[in-house]
């Protein structure tokens, strides 16, 4: 079994807290020593108690199940024999209600542009299946509800 460990920390900076008048910015500390600077979004929390310059939760939710999409996707590519160049994509997540009417991210659209070089270049039969099994191997992808769809 392997752990994974994130803390993640908040100070209080004014004497409203009660009032609901409080900062939302927090950080999140990762084991190798990352630090990334969070808030809530500030479609949920109003400036100037959120700060859009930092990762929201959603946002992040989004990007791992981007970039845990690519690296299977990169990983496939290679025991496929087909040269990476480059990859990138500009992931989407779509908030909406549940069945109980509780806000979930509901969708996540993967939108990758992948680059390759060398002599064996996929084909879009190949491209297909290695996003596929890219989706179909990727841990986080298989932890969540969140239909994550691939827009090739």
């Amino acid at each position: 079994m392997t752990n994974y460990q994130a803390t993640v920390k908040w100070q209080r900076n004014s004497d409203d807290f009660l009032a609901n008048k409080y900062s939302r910015c927090h950080e999140w500390v990762f084991d190798g020593g990352a630090v990334v600077l969070a808030s809530a979004s500030p479609d949920i929390v109003p400036s100037p108690w959120s700060v859009e310059a930092r990762v929201d939760p959603e946002e992040a939710f989004v990007a791992s199940i981007s970039s845990c999409h690519m690296l299977f996707f990169l990983s496939i590519a290679c025991r496929s024999g087909f040269q990476v160049e480059s990859y990138a994509d500009e992931a989407v997540g779509e908030m909406t209600r549940n069945e109980v009417g509780k806000y979930v991210v509901s969708k996540v659209s993967l939108n990758p542009v992948v680059n390759y070089s060398g002599e064996a270049l996929p084909n879009h039969d190949d491209i297909e299946s290695m996003h596929h099994e890219a989706h179909a191997e990727c841990f986080i992808a298989n932890s969540i509800r969140t239909k994550v769809e691939v827009n090739l």
